[in-house]
């Protein structure tokens, strides 16, 4: 098959997790960007990483490159697509924008000029026009503007990746599936440990982590992606992606979920076994402050309330008892928190070995390791104990040498929040690198689309049924009944707290290419605390 551009979507701080598995899935010209990732595939690639890829909000297939100095440039050079190669008279379409740039200073304003050249197109060339739907399109595009740099492209996602399809209950503030999958990664585990989340909240951690350990894809919940509505849809490309399940594997350790309230635990509980991991995860109620060493060696990854929307009484109180507990009853094990607040981390009173920058949302955050041990550090390393790992030392090192551009970032995040035009997709936003923009050949191929044969077939007595109960679906890739809940709300930190703000400094990696050789070996943002 024929290889083009593809742009794989994050969030701040996974760019080189997403680099990793996007290399592991045999992407080629895999390059680093800010909230994204660009790389080469052909047809069964871009199925691939909707279908695969852990990390990725969505996946873009650019199809026009263009410079443009005001709207009537936009409109003109949009106009001259030949439109019918993407959309029919019945198929309805929606247009996201993203813009950066002095001269077009509404987003909105440039999604319309969009549409009415798609419009235009069709009512000059077939006297009647297409229909534009904005929730639940037929197909999405996404334009986005740079300066004069613009980028026209397809999304072959559909709704955001995060949106896996096992959540069938929710609380307040569930942590998104693709940073919690992105942390994961980011501490290494291998699925070689026992894996404990003791504020699990509705299971994101848990189930994430259960599908990775057995190498479950997240793709097998998915009702639909975008690019099934496209005219040169494969239905029999897409059936063998999902069949192929050879890189499944055992999972001979265990996952503990832990949390104090009643209801969240059985909230938690229906999303285990929803996912069908119910046999590797278990779930119970338990206060952390009643947390006991465990007897097999394990790793802890956790997201505990940092006072943004849902705050405990005693939050600093909290903190402290994390830190007790980690002390006392976590010796020999290696626990990572993500959280918010100088004030917090410094409440649990351990130092830590590691921490990077990661924005949940709008809100800073760290994320931190603490790696347990009993006695000295000195007598710790002399027994062949690693406090921090080398690619540990390079991706702080990298991170001190981007400081200054931690509160620009910020400073854009914000600007870009009052632009948003798409609510279905928790971070919209991508950067494409500058660099990369070259003259892309106006219209890709001259190759008549083949929709593919319809219908699917069946997997062990049933499309998507597959051991373990978990999958399920019918033969139109329908989704399991459930729902997702952006609730929630903000509250006042600063009542919680003596002294306000954020003491922090710190950066953040924003690009540059990513090396194959040599690369993060730990595979690793939208919501609070669960």
């Amino acid at each position: 098959m024929q290889e083009f551009e593809l742009i794989a979507k994050t969030f701040q701080g996974l760019e080189e997790v997403l680099a990793q598995e996007l290399t592991e899935l045999g992407a080629n010209n895999v390059q680093l960007g800010r909230r994204m990732v660009s790389f080469t595939g052909d047809k069964a690639m871009m199925y691939r990483a909707n279908f695969c890829l852990r990390t990725a909000v969505r996946i873009l297939k650019p199809i026009k490159h263009f410079k443009a100095k005001d709207a009537d440039d936009v409109y003109n050079a949009v106009r001259k697509i030949d439109w019918s190669q993407y959309l029919d008279l019945d198929t309805t379409f929606a247009v996201d924008s993203v813009v950066f740039s002095d001269e077009f200073r509404h987003s909105k304003f440039v999604a319309y000029k969009v549409k009415d050249a798609i419009v235009d197109y069709f009512r000059e060339t077939q006297g009647e026009r297409p229909n534009i739907r904005i929730t639940n399109p037929d197909v999405k595009l996404n334009i986005h503007i740079a300066d004069e740099d613009c980028t026209l492209s397809l999304d072959s996602s559909g709704e955001s990746l995060h949106l896996r399809g096992y959540r069938v209950a929710t609380v307040e503030a569930p942590i998104n599936e693709v940073l919690a999958a992105g942390l994961i990664k980011m501490t290494g585990w291998q699925g070689d440990t026992d894996f404990i989340d003791p504020f699990c909240g509705s299971g994101t951690f848990l189930v994430e982590a259960a599908l990775m350990a057995r190498n479950i894809y997240p793709g097998v919940f998915r009702k639909s992606f975008g690019f099934e509505k496209w005219k040169d849809f494969d239905a029999d490309l897409l059936q063998e992606i999902y069949d192929d399940d050879s890189q499944e594997r055992e999972f001979t350790h265990h996952i503990y979920g832990y949390d104090i309230n009643v209801p969240t635990v059985e909230i938690a509980l229906k999303n285990v076994r929803s996912a069908g991991v119910s046999d590797i995860v278990s779930v119970e109620q338990k206060d952390f402050r009643q947390f006991k060493n465990p007897s097999e060696h394990a790793i802890m990854v956790t997201n505990p309330p940092y006072g943004e929307r849902l705050t405990p009484p005693d939050i600093l109180g909290l903190y402290q008892a994390i830190g007790k507990v980690l002390k006392n009853e976590f010796q020999g094990g290696e626990a990572w928190i993500i959280s918010s607040k100088q004030e917090l981390f410094e409440n649990i009173g351990l130092r830590p070995s590691f921490k990077v920058q990661i924005f949940n949302g709008k809100i800073d955050c760290d994320f931190r390791k603490y790696q347990l041990f009993n006695g000295k550090l000195s007598d710790f390393r002399a027994e062949g104990g690693k406090v921090k790992t080398d690619e540990e030392r390079r991706l702080m090192s990298d991170q001190r040498r981007f400081r200054t551009k931690r509160d620009d970032f910020k400073k854009r995040f914000d600007e870009e929040d009052n632009r948003r035009f798409d609510d279905d997709d928790l971070d919209p936003d991508y950067l494409i690198l500058r660099r990369k923009h070259r003259e892309f050949e106006e219209i890709h191929g001259q190759r008549k689309p083949n929709r593919g044969k319809a219908g699917y077939g069946k997997r062990e007595g049933g499309f998507g049924k597959r051991e373990g109960g978990f999958g399920k679906r019918d033969d139109k890739f329908k989704k399991r009944d459930g729902d997702f809940k952006k609730g929630g709300f903000k509250k006042d930190f600063k009542k919680n707290f003596k002294k306000g703000g954020d003491s922090r400094k710190g950066g953040f990696k924003s690009g540059g290419e990513f090396k194959k050789k040599g690369f993060f070996r730990a595979d690793g943002s939208f919501s609070d605390a669960e």
